[in-house]
């Protein structure tokens, strides 16, 4: 709980962040209701009005026991040699862009070291290098590196979701865990359907956030092909909204993962034409 500088602002901040206490972005305050149980998440969620409230109250959230023991032990001491002497958000990550976004990335999950520790999805590691400068190239980001919350990074069009917003050890969440933090994207999925920008496109990284999208567009009640698609790079599913007029669609691109990208599996080109593709 010590007070390090934050890399931007110079403000101790202690670690985990308390909510309201200056971070940059940061969506909650002192006063915004904390869920505790799966059931706190589903109520909570569908008693959200806006992205903003999803966002609120999804980054105060403690209903997955193991996932606030990993966040928060990893915030505290568990810290990267190369941060150590920084502030650690410990806290589940809330969702980055344009909040009018007919556009969307859904991922897995934060990193221990990069959104835990930055507050702010896909910042701090590796995978963010390369997604925000695959979206600053193809111009849905205003600088093409994420380095920090408060650094000037803003996205225009788009906006990026986690399937899971807390940090999971291994990068893998447990079923369980997939399901309650559910709710939440359930919530954030329908509003931005119902917002007057609409949701043309979802772009997955991965299987698990393909999977996610469409477990999420079932519970919500929106037509999608039976039996479920296979998540594949360049995979697109047409998800029709309630009432049959109109569509998302979901596209799959492999993840951002560095051993993804050091391999080879996503090139640079591959990642760029997917963004253009939406």
């Amino acid at each position: 709980m010590r007070a390090d500088p934050h890399p931007v602002t110079g403000q101790p901040f202690a670690s985990p962040v308390p909510p309201g206490t200056g971070w940059p972005d940061d969506p909650a305050t002192a006063q915004t209701p904390v869920a505790r149980t799966a059931h706190d998440v589903a109520r909570l969620a569908s008693s959200a009005g806006s992205v903003q409230d999803v966002d609120a109250m999804s980054s105060v959230c403690r209903a997955c026991p193991r996932l606030v023991e990993w966040r928060e032990s990893v915030a505290i001491g568990g810290r990267r040699a190369a941060f150590a002497d920084q502030p650690y958000w410990g806290r589940p990550g809330p969702s980055f862009g344009d909040p009018r976004a007919s556009k969307l990335i859904v991922g897995l999950a934060p990193a221990a070291n990069g959104t835990n520790r930055t507050g702010r999805m896909f910042t701090g590691d590796r995978s963010g290098d390369w997604l925000y400068a695959a979206l600053h190239r193809t111009g849905y980001a205003n600088q093409a590196t994420s380095v920090a919350a408060g650094d000037g990074m803003a996205l225009t069009g788009i906006r990026m979701v986690a399937s899971v917003r807390c940090a999971p050890p291994a990068n893998r969440p447990t079923p369980d865990e997939l399901a309650t933090c559910g709710h939440w994207l359930d919530r954030d999925l329908a509003l931005s359907a119902a917002s007057p920008q609409g949701l043309s496109a979802i772009l997955a990284l991965g299987a698990v956030g393909w999977n996610a999208v469409l477990a999420a567009a079932r519970r919500l009640g929106w037509g999608a092909p039976r039996p479920k698609p296979a998540f594949g790079h360049g995979a697109e599913v047409l998800l029709r909204l309630p009432g049959g007029a109109e569509v998302v669609r979901l596209r799959g691109c492999y993840h951002v993962s560095p051993h993804n990208t050091s391999t080879g599996r996503l090139t640079e080109e591959m990642l760029d034409a997917a963004l253009r593709r939406l």
